[in-house]
């Protein structure tokens, strides 16, 4: 299992945190020294895996705060709070996100669900929480990718799938999108002297309600080909302690490097020890980051602050 470093008096911001990869990655923050913010879209659900925690780690220091990534509103009051409460932000790991809900469903600002609430809504959280987090000693920003990455393409004549509603392709698209954020947001870094450091990874197939959440969007359960799909997928798996462990050494290790991109080293990349992951060429592309980068300030109505250097 990864030794998570010492996070002693380091503050940290978890979206997702009650389930998955995000409540592991919560726990061994925490348990490592951090102060942990689990940002999460219903409290309750927050405060059942706070007692989980606390229960196997007692001091852990942990603090429930409600993010609606499909809200936009709800992002900017969260980072407006937070940055009112705290002097800095010395990590923000963007973890949560939906996976192929069978229906085209849209956000609450009318974007398509996988699009707005796995990349506009973390990329919004993002660039308004950016002067926090850089007034921190040695800033940082983890971001949760995904294998399918490698079969995205970015639509931007449909970015929001308004035409014909692909939710693999949609999925694919928004994993991208993630990983082209994180890759440009070390760019700007780089060029403007930051000292951010903005890494990405991805969990190979690990076992969360992931898979079986979405599937459920928008019906009271998932099909009967997804359930059994999910059941009988012959895929190898892991279970979710080792599929945070690309998360965890992104947001934690001190040899990740900026612009990074981490994931399990074993079989298709799906399971097994973290290693460095290889990024598809798209994710590559300097010009086509920088256009989606301008594209979703334009949507989010989030930019850059002017007090940033430049």
């Amino acid at each position: 299992m990864y030794d998570v470093p010492d996070q002693t008096g380091k503050l940290v911001v978890v979206t997702g945190a009650n389930s998955g990869t995000g409540k592991e990655a919560t726990k061994r923050l925490a348990a490592a020294g951090a102060r942990v913010v689990m940002a999460v879209r219903t409290p309750a659900k927050g405060e059942a895996a706070k007692a989980e925690i606390l229960a196997e780690h007692p001091d852990a220091q942990l603090e429930i705060r409600r993010v609606d990534l499909a809200d936009l509103a709800s992002i900017q009051e969260f980072a407006e709070q937070l940055s009112a409460d705290e002097p800095h932000l010395d990590l923000l790991v963007n973890n949560a996100g939906v996976m192929v809900p069978p229906t085209r469903i849209t956000t609450k600002d009318g974007f398509e669900l996988q699009f707005g609430s796995n990349f506009l809504g973390p990329f919004a959280l993002t660039v308004r929480l950016l002067p926090l987090v850089l007034a921190a000693p040695a800033p940082r920003i983890a971001t949760m990718a995904s294998g399918a990455a490698n079969f995205g393409t970015i639509h931007f004549d449909d970015l929001q799938w308004e035409r014909r509603y692909r939710r693999t392709a949609a999925y694919s698209q928004s994993k991208l999108a993630d990983l082209m954020m994180s890759n440009h947001l070390a760019k700007l870094s780089a060029d403007r002297g930051w000292g951010l450091l903005s890494v990405a990874a991805h969990p190979g197939y690990t076992r969360t309600n992931l898979q079986s959440a979405g599937a459920a969007l928008g019906r009271e359960r998932p099909s009967l080909i997804n359930r059994v799909g999910m059941r009988f997928n012959p895929l190898p798996k892991q279970d979710v302690e080792t599929g945070a462990e690309p998360l965890l050494f992104a947001a934690a290790d001190p040899t990740a490097e900026a612009g990074g991109y981490y994931g399990p080293s074993g079989i298709f990349g799906l399971v097994g020890p973290t290693a460095v992951a290889k990024q598809p060429k798209a994710a590559l592309d300097a010009a086509t980051s920088a256009r989606l980068w301008t594209v979703a300030e334009g949507l989010t109505g989030a930019s850059l602050p002017s007090i940033l250097p430049k």
